[in-house]
């Protein structure tokens, strides 16, 4: 074993996204300063951590942050996204907690390579940990219709596994997903999405992701969804759900200006709840908010 001395450690923090208590939710690695690290050097820490995402905060000056947000860069484990939900939440969180100068402040604004996002919390009642908090993300751009059969067999179900009165739609507030509504939670609860298949199907289209929902039976105004890409899944996704408001507002299957929950993460074992909200005026779409419970679960150290 080497004795020789590193040439940088790099301090980061663990959080849970979406989570109501430690150990739910969707996991989120932060490294506090990123300042001088290469897209490449980001790109092999994020494979590291090893989870969903991993973000890179890049500190400026005080005055620029307060006029421009905080930067921050995004990764999964094979590459960089422009914006993300729980890592967007998860970041803000975090900063509300540690910046020298925003901490504890009701809003806080992140600067990400698809634009700037903002981030409100509110104080926890006695007995919640963690914060909560709440991000507007962009108006939702509605894109193609899908036909039910081929999504079906690029989920690997049968068409009547989909939900009939509801298409399969191209949505993106800032990460373009593909809604799909399922006719009920047991055919989400069996979704075994093989990436090979799906990977083909999506690289014809205008979607990057397929993002599943299905009617909850234990709870009104809630769905379950799913989302499994690469070789895994994802316990929450902030992103693909306020598509996923956006689609069932624009559809008048979900409420305009109502909150709803999105549960992900139940057949992982890491059970997440997703407040989403949009608002119907006329034809369009607009008003999208997410949020959640983020809670603070681990810090260290990598040696660069």
């Amino acid at each position: 074993m080497s004795n020789s001395t590193p040439q940088r450690e790099l301090f980061w923090s663990q959080v849970d996204v979406f989570a109501e208590r430690a150990y739910e939710g969707n996991m989120l690695a932060i490294f506090h300063d990123g300042t001088g690290l290469s897209t490449a050097q980001m790109q092999s820490l994020a494979r590291e951590t090893n989870l969903s995402e991993t973000t890179f905060i890049l500190p400026q000056d005080v005055e620029t942050e307060a006029r421009e947000g905080v930067q921050v860069r995004i990764f999964t484990t094979q590459e960089e996204l422009p914006f993300a939900g729980h890592p967007t939440l998860g970041t803000a969180s975090w900063l509300y907690w540690n910046h020298p100068v925003l901490r504890g402040s009701s809003k806080i604004r992140l600067r990400l390579k698809a634009g700037v996002i903002e981030v409100k919390f509110k104080p926890s009642a006695e007995g919640e940990q963690g914060i909560y908090g709440e991000m507007q993300q962009f108006d939702p751009v509605f894109g193609s219709s899908h036909s039910r059969a081929a999504v079906a067999e690029a989920l690997g179900l049968l068409p009547e596994d989909l939900d009939q009165s509801l298409e399969p739609q191209t949505v993106s507030t800032g990460m373009a997903f593909c809604i799909v509504a399922l006719r009920d939670q047991s055919v989400l609860s069996r979704l075994m999405i093989s990436s090979d298949r799906s990977t083909r199907y999506l690289a014809g289209t205008d979607a990057k992701f397929f993002y599943c929902v299905a009617r909850s039976e234990s709870e009104p105004d809630a769905w379950r969804a799913r989302m499994q890409f690469y070789n895994g899944e994802d316990p929450a996704t902030g992103s693909a759900a306020g598509c996923a408001v956006s689609y069932l507002v624009r559809h008048a299957v979900a409420p305009s200006g109502t909150p709803i929950a999105f549960k992900q993460g139940i057949e992982m074992l890491r059970p997440s709840r997703i407040t989403a909200r949009a608002t119907l005026v006329e034809d369009r779409v607009g008003k999208v908010f997410i949020g959640g419970r983020t809670i603070h679960v681990a810090k260290g150290r990598f040696f660069l």
